[in-house]
């Protein structure tokens, strides 16, 4: 289940919520992670290394993206 104290109406960039959202949108598979900082701009954090709650929101943004990247 989500962890609802960290789950955002509008996520900061690179965080857990905020990537499993964005994998969602551009049809990636579903891998939990997130960065410290901004995407790709700061240290990665993978799942092994995340919290609980970290893993529930970025499922919560997963699971939870309504859009898709149309290519």
């Amino acid at each position: 289940m989500y962890d609802l104290d960290v789950i955002k109406d509008s996520p900061d960039h690179g965080s857990p919520q905020d990537r499993g959202s964005a994998d969602r949108y551009y049809g990636r598979h579903h891998n939990p992670h997130y960065y410290v900082g901004n995407t790709y701009q700061s240290e990665r954090v993978e799942k092994s290394n995340m919290t609980a709650g970290e893993v529930a929101a970025y499922d919560y943004g997963y699971d939870n993206e309504e859009d898709r990247k149309d290519w």
